[in-house]
């Protein structure tokens, strides 16, 4: 199976909070959960913890590489770049999207983010969907220390999501 590139700064293990999620579901594709992921439009739809969701090039509500986006999560605002960027292809099944995401507030509030989601398809008509965040800041150091842990609950709800939203297309 694939795994997430983190930046060195981002390390897990190394930050102030990391969490790990995976699904995997059977009689998906790839295809079938990556417009859920990049268009930003479809997030309020399946996950309630994103919210005025803005893209900076207006044109339409899709990530794309290098763009830049805010969003509303975890009571957190975040400004944020798209940092990797790679749609899945019939010769490569695999699709990746991560960002860059930070709030500059003071020193108890400040957070700084790598986000990342990852889908495989795998054999037997089966998809995987991971996603990791690592995380530096105070705030980061107080959401680790949380039981339960709300990035962790809140991660498995946005896979959830994706994976419910992709079913109710058929």
């Amino acid at each position: 199976m694939h795994s997430i590139s983190f930046p060195s700064r981002f390390l897990p293990g190394t930050t102030d909070n990391f969490v790990s999620n995976e699904v995997i579901a059977k009689d998906l594709t790839v295809f079938d959960i990556w417009h859920y992921l990049i268009d930003t439009a479809e997030w309020e739809k399946y996950y309630d913890n994103a919210a005025n969701i803005e893209l900076t090039n207006g044109e339409n509500s899709e990530l794309h590489y290098g763009e830049r986006f805010h969003f509303d999560t975890f009571g957190f605002p975040i400004d944020a770049q798209v940092m990797e960027l790679v749609s899945p292809t019939a010769d490569s099944p695999v699709a990746r999207i991560a960002w860059h995401g930070w709030n500059d507030g003071d020193e108890d509030s400040s957070i700084d983010v790598y986000h990342a989601f990852l889908i495989e398809q795998l054999p037997n008509n089966r998809v995987r969907l991971l996603t990791q965040e690592s995380q530096l800041g105070k705030s980061a150091a107080e959401l680790a220390g949380t039981v339960p842990n709300p990035m962790l609950n809140g991660h498995q709800a946005w896979l959830d999501g994706l994976v419910t939203a992709a079913r109710e297309q058929y």
